[in-house]
């Protein structure tokens, strides 16, 4: 069975083709910059599974199907034209950033300790730029993406198919779904979403641009 997920039609994100899952906390320093990304838990192989997006399960990150009781509405709202199409550029030290605002989760990442990646990446400094790509390839959304100046290429991490339920404990909230190494996702009506590298998924419900997180879950 292919790698995908299926968003179900005010229900849960249905996932088949074995994809690993795994909880992840994002670990921060002690003045509240993210650090990296440390995993808490496995969960084991399953063929298929299905995951929250309600935000209700009593059995998170799986559903529970108290989307029923809630009488949710998961109506799609994102946009479907390409990331490239919608994203702002940048241009840097012999490298560019693309930035699609819409999809920010909040992370975090782009706002690190040694300087924000926008200015980083224009640094003459080579350390800089290393940062700001090492920023970007942390942002679980996929909002920022790098691209060489040369070739024209995105430079971005190397990721196997996978999942990862994510917590956000020095906010005291729980994160997003990251979804890595271009799993496709297919609409309720059977849209195909942009296949990429990394997204993140709502999974509190609340989305302003539904199926994929906005950050919202940092404000309810």
């Amino acid at each position: 069975m292919e790698k995908n997920i299926k968003v179900t039609e005010n229900g849960p994100y249905e996932v088949y083709g074995n994809i690993p899952l795994d909880e992840q906390e994002i670990k921060t320093d002690d003045k509240g910059y993210p650090l990296k990304y440390e995993k808490t838990k496995n969960h084991p192989a399953s063929e298929t599974y299905y995951l929250c997006r309600c935000g209700h399960s009593s059995t998170k990150p799986f559903c529970s199907w108290n989307h029923l009781k809630i009488k949710f509405n998961g109506k799609e709202t994102a946009p479907k034209n390409k990331y490239i199409d919608r994203a702002d550029e940048l241009e840097g030290k012999n490298i560019i950033l693309t930035d699609d605002f819409s999809l920010c989760s909040q992370a975090g990442f782009c706002h690190g300790r040694e300087g924000e990646t926008w200015d980083l990446i224009r640094s003459k400094d080579k350390k800089d730029n290393e940062i700001a790509i090492q920023q970007c390839f942390d942002c679980p959304s996929g909002r920022l993406v790098l691209w060489d100046e040369k070739t024209k290429k995105p430079i971005e991490p190397d990721f196997k198919p996978h999942i990862s339920i994510l917590y956000e404990p020095w906010k005291k909230v729980e994160g997003s779904i990251w979804v890595k190494g271009n799993i496709p996702i297919e609409s309720s009506d059977g849209y195909k979403y942009e296949v990429r590298n990394r997204v993140t998924l709502c999974r509190c419900g609340k989305t302003g641009n539904m199926p994929f997180c906005d950050g919202t879950h940092r404000i309810n």
